[in-house]
């Protein structure tokens, strides 16, 4: 996956990439908060000129009637097959953004520009793409990577607490799932006290754990599965968060996901309950706890159900045996999933 790029100069990298095409052959895809915040920011003459669609903020507005908003642009303004679009924003726009390039007239290429931490570590990377459906999470999509994904840390400084925090949780995500060493430095990193510097080189670390996974398996058949822990009950989570109108950031429903699959992997596999605990410790003083009752289990339990990572009528999980050890394609009783959500709210 050499097409990601962590770039401490976004202007020279991307008029490099974008040097075939003309400015009236960009679509830039932002959203309302990016637009304002992140676009000034290229400031090359040819994305200048650039055509500028501008949708909705926010991940429930990542649907289908936004989708054929973006296609009505593109064909209006006389996007072909040798256009280039341009996903400016976290991982709502690079999910909707790529999935509606994958689409429109059978797939034109795209550039991902990562502006938040989460969508570098998580949506902008890897080639997935696809909206929300029905009311659940990324129910409708397809594997197109991106000719090029900019992730520049400089966008960041734009994020409040939250987004920084949400992005965040994927990283720790990643490190459960790498290595020992990976878990105690990503431990280690002060959310409180932020240094740029410090989080760019985490992030590196991330991209890399995240590329190796994707490239010996780009269609999630076998190991990037692994990259799926946390987001069973987190996905659950957040879906319910929306239909309950109380949203959570993607990333916090995640960590509380973690906790809830890490509890899976204790009482399953033996995982050690001492690395259990400093996850417990580390989201409770970061991410606070889920305001999640017995009355709304059965509804995270039938939003799970639905999950697309699920074969037949069980429920998948990823689950880890220790740090860095991934055991794939693992189901649960209803009594151990609600015991999980009872240690959660513990």
């Amino acid at each position: 996956m050499s097409n990601t790029v962590i770039t401490h100069n976004i202007n020279t990298d991307l008029e490099a990439t974008i040097q075939p095409w003309k400015s009236e052959d960009i679509f830039i895809l932002t959203d309302t908060n990016t637009k304002d915040k992140c676009l000034p920011a290229l400031n090359s003459e040819k994305v200048k000129n650039a055509h500028i669609i501008c949708i909705p903020a926010g991940d429930d507005k990542k649907n289908i009637d936004t989708l054929v908003q973006i296609w009505k642009y593109l064909t209006a303004n006389g996007a072909t097959r040798k256009s280039l679009m341009i996903n400016l924003g976290g991982g709502m726009i690079t999910d909707i953004g790529g999935f509606a390039a994958a689409t429109f007239k059978r797939g034109i290429e795209y550039i991902n520009i990562s502006t938040t931490l989460l969508g570098a570590v998580d949506a902008a990377t890897g080639g997935k793409t696809g909206i929300n459906f029905l009311g659940l999470k990324n129910e409708i999509g397809a594997f197109a990577p991106a000719k090029k994904v900019f992730i520049s840390t400089d966008f960041f400084r734009t994020l409040d607490d939250k987004n920084i925090r949400s992005g965040f949780a994927e990283m720790l995500k990643h490190a459960l799932i790498s290595s020992e060493k990976d878990w105690k430095d990503i431990l280690s990193f002060d959310l409180e006290e932020m240094d740029f510097e410090k989080l760019h080189e985490l992030l590196v670390r991330n991209i890399e754990i995240k590329t190796d996974i994707v490239t010996k398996d780009p269609k999630e058949q076998g190991i990037r599965k692994a990259l799926n822990f946390g987001h069973t009950f987190g996905h659950a989570i957040e879906t319910w968060s929306y239909q309950s109108e109380n949203p959570v950031l993607h990333g916090y429903a995640v960590a509380w996901g973690m906790i809830c699959e890490l509890y899976l992997s204790h009482i399953k596999l033996g995982f050690p309950k001492e690395e259990l605990l400093k996850l417990k410790y580390f989201v409770r003083e970061h991410y606070g706890t889920y305001d999640c009752g017995c009355k709304d289990y059965e509804v995270l339990l039938e939003l799970m159900k639905h999950d697309k990572k699920n074969e037949g009528r069980e429920i998948n999980f990823t689950l880890l045996s220790n740090v860095g050890e991934v055991i794939i394609n693992q189901t649960a009783t209803k009594d151990e999933i609600i015991e999980s959500l009872d240690f959660l709210a513990s």
